[in-house]
């Protein structure tokens, strides 16, 4: 009975976040932000330091354990064009692809976006980067898989009476602008610093099933982030991640650790090891290997917030796969040129 009770509060409070004037629906977010790059800001789209281009998917489970489960899948594209001879300015392109189910009426977010970046060397050892983002954004509901007051027959909720609502596929779609600005600075090979910047949902455009004028928040995020060769064998990748919307707000900070296994020409391996924390919700703890750019990540987040007894203790399961490389790798099979002063991760 307590589990029923919570299913039907869950899914009524997913559902009044949508329907009700003024209350914003979740964002999308990984506690991999780092690699979710465009996600996290439109002004890292392309910013390589030694790499054309990148293709990359993540995918969160979250919550499993209780009636309302979270599965968030994301993929990604970008590119460098139009570098210049110094191969210290450059255009970047890219597009990405998101899509977020929660529940028994599976509140869908679907989402296509497009980035456009361009990344400036304004001193050998500094960089500025302004990027653009546009969204087509569809959310969704199946009404037909919840269950309302108009279906409770006395003594249990019956889905053969109708739940007054027209239609089981309730749809809202809108468009959706952010933007963003990244300050890298690398005064050698083995340090690297970047502060970045970035806003999204600008036009604040009304999302709501009924017509109402719930408008979405505007979301600023700030990143830094550092990567330090500590030796040859050893990188360490210290960030923390901040965004707040409509009075909520995210902060996650910690470090990724690399060890670099193998170095040849046929065989770059490295082992990734990382721990973060996000600010009284849950310890991250994350795995990755690298193989000649090839890079796997799984991590889990560990509830230490109070929706630990609802969840079991269970928390999010969440993987990553991003491959880079040259566009003469594609022709030759040959290194590509360096484009700045910083250590590869």
């Amino acid at each position: 009975m307590k589990k029923t009770i919570l299913k039907i509060t869950i899914a009524t409070s997913l559902l009044a976040g949508l329907l009700v004037h003024d209350v914003d629906a979740q964002s999308m977010h990984f506690s991999q932000y780092y690699n979710a790059p465009m996600l996290l800001n439109p002004a890292n789209t392309a910013l390589m330091s030694d790499n054309d281009y990148r293709i990359g998917a993540n995918y969160r489970n979250q919550w499993a354990t209780i009636p309302v489960p979270y599965n968030t899948f994301s993929a990604f594209a970008d590119f460098k064009l139009f570098h210049n001879e110094e191969r210290n300015n450059w255009l970047g392109i890219g597009g990405a692809f998101f899509n977020d189910k929660a529940g028994d009426g599976n509140l869908a977010l679907t989402r296509i976006e497009g980035f456009v970046a361009y990344h400036l060397g304004i001193t050998p050892t500094s960089m500025i980067s302004a990027g653009l983002s546009y969204g087509a954004v569809q959310r969704s509901v199946n009404l037909g898989a919840l269950t309302f007051d108009s279906q409770w027959d006395g003594f249990t909720f019956n889905k053969t009476l109708s739940n007054n609502e027209s239609g089981n596929l309730a749809k809202t779609n809108f468009s959706t602008i952010g933007a963003g600005l990244n300050y890298a600075y690398f005064p050698n090979e083995a340090t690297y610093i970047k502060l970045g910047v970035g806003v999204a949902n600008i036009n604040q455009p009304t999302e709501s099933f009924y017509n109402m004028s719930n408008k979405v928040g505007i979301r600023p995020t700030v990143n830094l982030d550092g990567i330090f060769r500590l030796t040859e064998m050893w990188t360490l990748n210290p960030s923390v991640y901040y965004t707040t919307q409509t009075g909520a707000y995210e902060l996650v900070y910690g470090s990724l650790l690399k060890a670099q296994i193998s170095n040849t020409k046929d065989n770059n391996t490295s082992l990734i090891l990382g721990v973060f924390n996000r600010f009284n919700e849950s310890l991250i703890g994350a795995f990755g290997v690298e193989w000649n750019g090839l890079q796997v990540v799984g991590s889990y987040d560990f509830p230490i917030s109070d929706i630990r007894p609802a969840t079991g203790s269970y928390g999010a399961m969440e993987f990553s796969i991003i491959y880079q490389g040259l566009y003469s790798n594609l022709r030759t099979g040959e290194r590509g040129v360096r484009t700045m002063n910083c250590p590869r991760f």
